[in-house]
């Protein structure tokens, strides 16, 4: 006891039973480090690999699409389906009456009296009788029903307003694939016999250690094992080595550093929108998503729609998205070109970024595209600087500028091993007798006749009032400022980028000075596109996609573009460009232009100008239409005129009898007008066409649905 009357708690329990002493227990090994997550399981990955993918239309987002007829199946408006049902339910309710009250006679009744045995009808057992009279009552009425419920067509207003319409659908249950039609189980590398890696591939897919951009890449790879462009053993070595981290992209990427749209690498779709549940939208098409992948992007595409549509936002960068995953999976290279702070993503998610007039920028860009000849050379650069001045009918061209260039480019890397810098060939195109002349007289001492004559039917030209080294001069004095100087270095002590890489999986963005440098940015966005149209035109291996991408294609549209363009579907190439009005193209390129390129979208706020281009190139089709007559009915009699008076007085109308024609007549698919006002914010129309010539026809779409 305390000294306060209370009973000490710690003796009244008892002491634990002393153990034994023995080695200390070892708490299991935890499966994570302290503080991160537990790694993902393969399961998100698995569903998405063995997601069905069914042949569909171009245009249609195959991911977990369910195919629709192609014609629109026949539905009974709601109030006709109805009043039929009414009706119907109304005529067997009479037929029954008067059946069972005799009006209609009782020869209903003689199957019973014929088929049935007289001791079954004489029967004196009330039960019997009642059973089988009453059965036989049940029958005809069924039968009855039946007939009158097909004729009311019931069971379509039980589908559609009755329970099975309550309920939401239930949930499809995933059977487990197939083993030998299992994309997880890579079957396509056990038939070839690399079972080892197969199996090594399957487990990093269940471990969740696989991305979709490595199972794109891991795919590449085998198909060029196939082609004979790798062995199999340096295949076989590599994953066995890395899993899924095998045959990575040069940067060592396995995936962007974030996504904004939804992607599909196994079709290699990218989601733009959702097709709208419209009745100018073909039946297959309506209510499905819609993507876009490089066999329609091999046709070009420009789109078309005023500041703040969402040209960059719903469509450059969605396509710029998939492109770079497409890089990452060594599919494809791409070339992206706008004003620097567009929205062209962050630039971790680009492997070059060339940021003109900027003074951090890593990267220069090469003035003659890293061709050695002269001729190519003028040529690319003479569509740079005057492209847009030549006539812009579609044989128009700049061979005379390319002329005067090369008569100055040749001589000049004769002697000096290289191409002049942009203030040597505006000095040298202005005529400065100092640079020509020790031009001439290093010539003259390499005993270099050839180029000598060039060079002297050049200072023969320049004499003549319409020499075009003056025009040219002028263009090359707009990349002669203070804010490109360190850029289009031609001595080798900046790192330039040369469009020639677009033999290898890069990805590249070129950031315009718009600010201030409005002519300048035209002139470069022309020289990428000629430097572009070139390098993938003298590609060896076309098995990679190429695709430029300018945001902004003001001024870049000349005659030898829309030439070019037209060209690059045979080099496993395309372009997309994107403009705010076809006023921003020649009168006489605006056809051309649409014509050249497969995919065309007009986006909401179009003008009636534009929409008109639009309506004539998507052309016109066969439609139904119905024209209908009411024709005022004149009674004759009293009775009937007393019947059209009261008729009057309860509809507010004359009697009237309708006429209606049904025709064939040719519309444009989509007018001017509709165009320009029926096609809301946040939508646009499109059509599309593939490199093996599928097309869609103009459809009505909803961006980032």
């Amino acid at each position: 006891m305390d000294s306060d009357g209370t009973q000490d708690a710690r003796v009244t329990r008892a002491d634990p039973v002393p153990r034994p002493a023995g080695p200390p227990r070892i708490p299991p090994r935890p499966a994570n480090a302290p503080g991160l997550p537990p790694p993902p399981d393969g399961s998100a990955f698995l569903t998405w690999l063995r997601a069905p993918r069914p042949p569909a239309v171009p245009g249609v987002w195959r991911f977990g699409h369910r195919p629709r007829p192609e014609q629109e199946p026949e539905r009974t408006p709601t109030r006709q389906l109805l009043g039929g049902a009414l009706i119907s339910f109304l005529v067997g309710w009479l037929i029954w009456s008067l059946l069972w009250n005799g009006y209609l006679g009782g020869w209903w009744v003689l199957p019973l009296e014929l088929f049935t045995p007289d001791s079954w009808l004489h029967d004196n057992d009330r039960v019997q009788n009642a059973f089988l009279w009453y059965g036989y009552y049940t029958v005809i009425a069924l039968a009855i029903m039946i007939a009158v419920g097909r004729l009311g067509r019931w069971g379509e207003v039980w589908r559609r307003f009755g329970p099975p319409a309550w309920r939401p659908a239930a949930p499809v249950t995933e059977r487990p694939p197939d083993p030998e039609a299992d994309p997880a189980q890579w079957n396509e590398l056990r038939a070839a016999g690399a079972h080892e890696v197969a199996d090594r591939l399957a487990a990093e897919a269940r471990s969740g250690l696989m991305r979709d951009v490595d199972h794109a890449r891991i795919a590449r790879a085998w198909q060029g094992v196939l082609s004979g462009r790798h062995s199999l053993a340096t295949f076989t070595g590599a994953v066995l080595e890395d899993g899924a981290a095998a045959c990575l992209h040069p940067s060592g990427k396995r995936d962007l550093p974030a996504r904004l749209a939804r992607h599909d690498l196994i079709t290699g779709q990218v989601r733009l929108g959702t097709t709208v549940d419209d009745p100018r939208n073909p039946y297959a098409y309506r209510g499905t998503g819609l993507g876009v992948d490089p066999d329609l992007l091999g046709t070009s595409l420009v789109a078309v729609g005023p500041a703040g549509s969402g040209k960059t936002s719903t469509v450059v960068w969605p396509l710029t998205e998939s492109l770079c995953l497409h890089a990452l999976a060594g599919r494809a290279a791409v070339v992206v070109v706008g004003a620097a702070g567009a929205g062209l993503g962050p630039a971790d998610a680009y492997d070059v970024v060339v940021r003109i007039g900027h003074p951090e920028s890593v990267y220069d860009l090469d003035l003659y595209g890293g061709t050695t000849d002269p001729d190519e050379a003028a040529a690319v650069l003479a569509e740079a600087l005057v492209g847009d001045l030549a006539d812009p009918h579609p044989g128009g061209d700049s061979r005379r500028s390319t002329t005067v260039l090369a008569q100055l480019l040749g001589p000049y890397r004769a002697v000096h091993g290289r191409f002049p810098s942009v203030p040597e060939l505006r000095q040298l195109l202005d005529g400065a007798p100092g640079p020509l002349a020790a031009l001439r007289k290093a010539l003259e001492d390499s005993g270099q006749d050839s180029l000598l004559r060039e060079l002297d039917a050049r200072a023969r030209q320049s004499a003549h009032p319409g020499d075009v080294g003056g025009v040219l001069a002028d263009r090359v004095a707009l990349l002669d400022r203070p804010a490109f100087a360190p850029f289009f270095d031609t001595s080798g002590r900046s790192r330039p980028f040369s469009l020639r890489a677009l033999d290898h999986p890069v990805r590249v963005r070129v950031d315009l000075p718009e600010r201030g440098h409005a002519d300048a940015s035209r002139i470069l966005a022309r020289l990428v596109l000629a430097q572009f149209t070139a390098s993938v035109a003298a590609r060896e291996d076309r098995s990679l996609f190429a695709c430029l991408l300018l945001d902004d294609a003001t001024g870049v549209v000349t005659p030898e573009a829309v030439r070019a363009i037209q060209r690059l579907r045979s080099a496993n190439a395309g372009a997309v460009l994107t403009l705010r009005t076809l006023d921003d193209v020649p009168r006489p390129l605006r056809g051309p232009l649409l014509g050249a390129t497969g995919c065309r979208m007009a986006l909401s706020g179009l003008t009636p100008w534009d929409g008109q281009d639009f309506a004539e190139v998507w052309g016109k089709e066969w439609t139904e239409t119905r024209d209908v007559t009411d024709r005022q009915i004149i009674a004759e009699t009293p009775a009937g005129k007393a019947l059209h008076m009261l008729r009057r007085v309860i509809t507010g109308h004359a009697p009237t009898a309708r006429a209606v024609t049904v025709r064939q007549v040719e519309r444009e698919r989509w007018s001017a007008s509709e165009l320009a006002h029926a096609v809301p914010p946040g939508h646009a129309v499109l059509s599309l066409t593939g490199v093996r010539g599928e097309h869609a026809p103009p459809l009505l779409v909803k961006l980032r649905g």
